[in-house]
């Protein structure tokens, strides 16, 4: 009894901390797909757009921002369904197809136009090559994650989707960062040169502890069995 009561306890106390942890992922995931959404209007009136109007005079360039921008908008919420244990174990087809279409639309779409944009992307010489780098990094953890699981190795096929969704996050975690940062009254510039790197940096050793955790788990799980 005494051991059952433990395990309630320290299940509830995983899933207090995974709350704290997703509510907000989520929540700013639909806020950022909120906001990009009225760029579909077409509008020039966006201040990215103003500030890069004579790239925008450029069909490849244009092209290359709206499709960028739907593909990171679709591969944040297809994300989310991925790491859901409720559709992992009763709505298996679901993740899927939507594991199947977020790994076509990152290698088709959202890579390769991200490092085309790179090229022009606004900061340093070194804020370009992260931006690069950001575009290789999600393109190979994608296609290493499409070739695990076609082995069926499904640690690895978890870890590297994991550092996958990490990058497409980038969006995300970035915005928060320039908020806050901006509300301390950090220069604009300088507020987007470190909230790029902390968010980039950032999110990529979260991936890993993630990675660490539930690797240490599966081996500690293994070794009982």
């Amino acid at each position: 009894m005494h051991n059952s009561r433990q395990l309630t306890l320290q299940s509830s106390i995983r899933y207090f901390f995974a709350a704290l942890f997703w509510i907000p992922v989520v929540f700013f995931s639909l806020l950022l797909v909120k906001n990009t959404l009225p760029y579909f209007s077409f509008s020039q009136n966006f201040i990215f757009i103003e500030e890069r109007a004579m790239l925008f005079l450029k069909p490849v360039y244009k092209f290359s921002f709206y499709t960028h921008i739907f593909a990171g908008m679709f591969c944040i919420i297809a994300a989310l369904t991925q790491f859901s244990t409720y559709i992992l174990k009763k709505r298996k087809v679901i993740h899927i197809w939507m594991g199947k279409i977020y790994v076509l639309v990152v290698l088709i779409i959202g890579a390769p136009t991200g490092l085309y944009m790179s090229f022009f992307a606004k900061g340093s010489f070194w804020e370009r090559m992260l931006f690069m780098f950001m575009a290789v990094y999600w393109f190979f953890s994608t296609a290493k994650g499409l070739q695990t699981i076609k082995v069926k190795n499904v640690l690895a096929h978890k870890n590297w989707m994991i550092r996958s969704y990490s990058m497409a996050m980038t969006a995300v975690t970035f915005r928060i960062y320039h908020i806050l940062f901006d509300y301390y009254g950090v220069d604009h510039l300088y507020n987007y040169e470190i909230s790029l790197w902390i968010s980039v940096l950032g999110n990529m050793l979260v991936a890993e502890y993630f990675i660490f955790r539930k690797s240490k788990s599966y081996l500690k799980t293994f070794s009982i069995n």
